[in-house]
């Protein structure tokens, strides 16, 4: 209305200048105007319109894609509540800020919820004590708002992959009652997965912004415990192995190694190798894609990297997990503690790259399977694989950063008006090649996806739409992991 209005308003005055000698100047600024504004001519476009337009061009399926995925280990039922809430709920105030490696009581509780929400990071622990945790889960499940969702990141990954409608996924986890009922009708769960009670997670999540006594969350996280014994000791790996004859998959996911971490060390280490068998166990024409997870415990991180990153063919993690890793393994830029903000391009670039160089099968004499790694930060996105394994991948780290910033805000597409581009749109690409520091790459909204090399390995990076008001942010690596696999080729 108020277009049209201004149009009048503008025609009059301009019919007034005709006279004048500057009517062919006024007679074109009013063309431009009607035409663009009051007879329905676009106007400009936000970065972010541009950024999800091209995203949905560049998002095309591989040319052979899959067609069967077989997915384990962890499942269960995320109980997600406000955490802030819950905690005064608890009788449990404001102190310090200390991150404990498992919780013991409601006091390691608070204190490590507290440290985790300060930096606005992620992170999940496990609970040793199981009465208590399970008071703390009644309470949980009975504060006002609380809800109950698919938990576990193979549950997760299954009911992503199976939402498509163009895949068969088996889910083997521990599925008891509640969880049946969520998952959707046409994921297969084998019989051997069913049991008799659910295993629960709490999910404590908290928004940008939020204060709990002198703290304020940088940004919307959530903290994740549990005293979760069956996903803990990786039990249905078994099943898994044994589906898979009968299922015939092309794919298989796995996760859950992070949940073994609160066993005791010698434990641990013997189930740990005998899942390394198991998976190397997997004929060659499977892919196999290994989903990490927070972890605190640098051996434990070392054994994994050493006895089953390599039997992999790709890897899915967070920042947390690429800076863990190179902590325990010492790596590039193993002397950072923690990220300050965006994770830098040049320094994930760098430890990718040492990751592939020293664990993956950059050459065709060694004895490793793994050639992708999909890292995933709240801003940006990075894929590297090593060249001649893969294909697609400047689709599939797209679609990987679409899918996150439609399912934050809880819209099947991207709403432009509930995101905002925060990402990097200018860096370097490493911080310690010689060759690659001095160079610079500049991503726009209409051509988002950066491709580089460096020496036989090739890197794909895309910014990420950050939603502004999040509905939910459990699962989102999962989801990114699962969309990314999705529209993922093998050569």
């Amino acid at each position: 209305m108020w277009r049209a209005v201004v149009g009048v308003v503008l025609l009059a005055v301009c019919l007034h200048l005709l006279q004048s000698f500057y009517q062919l100047e006024v007679l074109a600024m009013l063309a431009r105007f009607l035409s663009e504004n009051v007879f329905g001519m676009p106007e400009k476009q936000t970065p972010e319109e541009l950024l999800a337009e091209a995203w949905d061009l560049m998002i095309i399926p591989p040319t052979v894609g899959w067609t069967k995925v077989a997915v384990g280990v962890n499942a269960c039922v995320d109980v997600v509540v406000c955490g802030v809430g819950l905690l005064k709920a608890l009788g449990l105030n404001p102190g310090k800020q200390v991150d404990h490696d498992i919780l013991q009581t409601k006091e390691d509780l608070r204190e490590t919820f507290s440290y985790f929400m300060e930096k606005g990071v992620a992170a999940e622990r496990f609970f040793a004590d199981k009465e208590l945790f399970q008071n703390v889960a009644l309470a949980a499940s009975k504060y006002p708002g609380a809800k109950h969702f698919v938990g576990g990141n193979a549950a997760l990954i299954g009911q992503k992959l199976g939402s498509t409608g163009n895949l068969s996924v088996l889910l083997c986890g521990p599925v008891g009652p509640k969880l049946h009922e969520l998952l959707d009708d046409r994921i297969i769960v084998p019989p051997e997965s069913l049991q008799e009670v659910d295993e629960f997670h709490l999910i404590l999540e908290y928004q940008t912004g939020e204060n709990w006594g002198e703290i304020e969350a940088p940004h919307a996280n959530r903290f994740i415990f549990s005293h979760d014994v069956s996903n803990g000791e990786m039990k249905m790996l078994e099943t898994l192995i044994l589906s898979l004859e009968e299922f015939q998959p092309e794919l298989i996911v796995l996760s859950g190694l992070h949940m073994m971490e609160g066993q005791e060390k010698e434990e641990r280490d013997k189930r740990l190798q005998e899942v390394s068998l198991l998976i190397s166990e997997i004929p060659n024409e499977i892919s196999v894609h290994l989903e990490l997870a927070s972890m605190t415990d640098t051996a434990y991180m070392n054994t994994i990297v050493e006895q089953v990153l390599t039997i992999v063919n790709s890897i899915g993690l967070n920042e947390q997990e690429l800076l863990f890793i190179s902590r325990a393994g010492s790596g590039p830029h193993s002397s950072q503690q923690y990220w300050s903000g965006t994770p830098d391009v040049g320094v994930v670039s760098d430890i990718i790259f040492w990751l592939l160089k020293e664990y993956g099968r950059t050459d065709s004499t060694r004895d490793s399977d793994l050639t992708r790694i999909h890292f995933h930060s709240l801003t940006y996105h990075m894929v590297a694989v090593i060249d001649g394994y893969w294909s697609n991948q400047v689709a599939s780290v797209a679609a990987g950063a679409r899918v996150a910033a439609s399912q934050a805000c809880g819209t099947d597409t991207i709403d432009p008006t509930k995101v905002v581009l925060k990402s990097p749109m200018k860096f370097v690409l490493s911080k310690i090649d010689k060759s690659l520091k001095t160079m610079k790459m500049t991503l726009s909204p209409t051509n988002p996806v950066g491709i580089w090399h460096r020496e036989n390995i090739s890197f794909f990076i895309t910014p990420v739409l950050v939603c502004i008001d999040p509905i939910r942010t459990v699962g989102l690596g999962d989801s990114i992991s699962a969309e990314g696999l999705l529209y993922s080729g093998r050569q």
